[in-house]
């Protein structure tokens, strides 16, 4: 069992393998133990860890906890569902749940992550207050990105997504990325993070052409195979955008004479951690950051 407070807002619940094989614990008991924890009426930011075999039990019984017990999760500003490592669960096989009915028990929710995308449902999303929305996981499927791109979220000011790949999850395409951008509606976005993709360049090329670039003060194409090919797109375009003040591009694979490029600019970049791609069978491959 691991009941953290992280600092004076924030709490960490989480169960090890101990307290899900030998103790029987579960989903269901964790919600439990939450309630009746006396600091948690003091936090605003949860952070729910391992559930309990996060790879065949899924989080269903907290986040039914969370809508049952909406009056008692009021004070809840900040939630965090999945935070876990490799060691608890690879992100791939982390099994999540479906948030439909969470958008109205939590209308005080400001920030909402969530760590894993196998049977993963967002349904019709509503809500006046949410201004932090992140998705990490090894592949996020179309219908979530689709129900993002429909999402009534008219105070969201951060978007960060993981695309990841299709061997886990990622079934779109180019065409759906630039579909979200055309589609959704979100007027106070500042920061866009469509990010670990094996197509960031060509992610690249629809972001700089959109028309949330005029109110950006961050883009983050980070985590993914960006090369120079999409660099010097950047080069071209991003002076065009005088209200972009941070690009963040770290793990990438970029060349040496590029990064320098990049750097030269007169904003906040990141373009460290670079890669050199892998050569196998005359194919070339880049690999995203965070796929399995």
């Amino acid at each position: 069992m691991d009941f953290v407070r992280v600092d004076e807002a924030t709490k960490y619940y989480a169960y090890d393998y101990e307290d899900y094989e030998c103790k029987d614990k579960s989903g269901e008991t964790l919600i439990e133990e939450i309630l009746k924890d006396p600091e948690f009426q003091e936090i605003k930011a949860l952070e729910i860890g391992d559930w309990g075999g996060a790879w065949e039990d899924d989080c269903q019984a907290l986040i039914d906890g969370i809508v049952e017990n909406k009056e008692r999760f009021s004070h809840i500003e900040r939630l965090f569902m999945g935070d876990m490592d490799f060691e608890s669960c690879e992100v791939s096989w982390i099994m999540q749940g479906n948030y439909s009915k969470l958008w109205d028990a939590m209308p005080q929710l400001k920030s909402l992550t969530i760590k894993g995308s196998l049977e993963l449902e967002l349904g019709d999303i509503c809500h006046e207050g949410l201004e932090e929305l992140t998705i990490i996981c090894g592949g996020l499927p179309k219908y979530v990105i689709e129900s993002i791109r429909d999402a009534k979220l008219p105070n969201l000011k951060k978007l960060l997504l993981y695309l990841g790949v299709d061997d886990y999850g990622f079934d779109g395409d180019v065409d759906t990325i630039k579909d979200f951008l055309e589609k959704s509606n979100f007027p106070k976005l500042t920061y866009l993070g469509l990010t670990d993709s094996e197509i960031q360049d060509e992610i690249a090329e629809i972001v700089v052409e959109s028309k949330y670039m005029g109110q950006l003060e961050t883009l983050d194409l980070s985590m993914g195979s960006f090369s120079d090919k999409g660099a010097e797109l950047l080069l071209q375009k991003l002076p065009l955008f005088p209200n972009i003040k941070i690009l963040d591009v770290h793990y990438n694979y970029l060349t040496d004479k590029m990064v320098r490029k990049l750097e030269m600019f007169p904003i906040d970049v990141d373009a460290s951690e670079n890669n050199k791609p892998d050569e196998y069978g005359g194919q070339i491959y880049m690999t995203p950051m965070l796929t399995e």
